[in-house]
């Protein structure tokens, strides 16, 4: 059941929803990562927070962050660490803009 305002942000914009679960082709890094062509971007996020959890990768000291092993390094610039605030904007670099 989803909150009611998230239904209220669903309703006024149907568009920021169809950007989080319209399939579009991926480039390689993130193919490669997800094992699929095409994932939606809500779809890539589950998928890469399933596999931070699957593999342990939260910092035991402080949950907010996560330690990158090789593989998710590749989709996250490179970075060694990051924080979950910023694993939404990481992902969505690798989803072409929309045309206006």
């Amino acid at each position: 059941m989803l909150h009611q305002h998230m239904k209220k942000a669903i309703t006024d914009n149907p568009k920021k929803l169809a950007n989080l679960i319209d399939l579009v082709n991926l480039p390689s890094t993130v193919r490669e990562f997800v094992g699929q062509s095409q994932i939606s971007r809500l779809g890539c996020f589950k998928c890469v927070w399933s596999y931070i959890k699957t593999n342990n990768l939260q910092d035991s000291n402080n949950k907010n962050l996560v330690n990158c092993d090789e593989k998710l390094k590749s989709i996250m610039l490179g970075k060694p660490q990051i924080d979950l605030a910023e694993l939404p904007a990481l992902i969505k670099m690798h989803f072409p803009k929309e045309p206006k």
